[in-house]
C-alpha cells in the first residue's frame, strides 16, 4: 500500500530534500543525498554527477536553508503520476531570490524516496501583485 502523503508529511519530505541538497552544496559531499534517494536515482547519479547538476545553485550562493523557514507554495496540487511516483511542484518565497522546485518521489522500501529533482532560482517581483 502506497499512502498519499499528508500535508505535513509532504512538507517534511520537501524540507528534507532541500536540507540534503543544502548540506551537500556546503560540504561538497553528495553521497548522503544520493544514498537517501531511490535506487534508480542512485544508479543514474554518482556523487560527481550530482555535484555537476547542483553547480549552478551552489555557485549562485543561494542559502537553501532559508527555505526551511517558510512553507512551500504549490504551483499545482501534488499528484500521483504513476502508481509508485508522486510529483510535487512549487516554490519557496525566500528573498531576494525564490527557489522553485519540481520533485519526484518513488515509493520504495515502505517510504517515499527522492527519484527526480529540479531546483531553480527565481527572481521575485518587487511590485505589487497584479489583479
Amino acid at each position: 500500500m502506497r499512502p498519499t502523503p499528508s500535508q505535513l508529511e509532504l512538507s517534511k519530505m520537501i524540507w528534507s530534500t532541500i536540507s540534503a541538497v543544502d548540506h551537500a552544496n556546503r560540504s561538497g559531499n553528495y553521497s548522503v543525498l544520493r544514498d537517501i534517494s531511490a535506487q534508480s536515482f542512485q544508479i543514474q547519479n554518482n556523487a560527481s554527477r550530482l555535484s555537476e547538476i547542483f553547480a549552478g545553485i551552489r555557485n549562485s550562493r543561494i542559502d537553501l536553508s532559508n527555505a526551511l523557514l517558510v512553507p512551500p507554495t504549490y504551483n499545482q496540487a501534488p499528484q500521483m503520476i504513476r502508481e509508485d511516483i508522486f510529483r510535487v511542484q512549487g516554490f519557496f518565497q525566500i528573498r531576494p531570490i525564490a527557489l522553485s522546485f519540481d520533485l519526484y518521489y518513488q515509493w520504495e522500501q515502505g517510504m517515499w524516496k527522492l527519484v527526480g529533482i529540479d531546483l531553480q532560482p527565481v527572481e521575485m517581483s518587487t511590485g505589487a501583485p497584479q489583479r
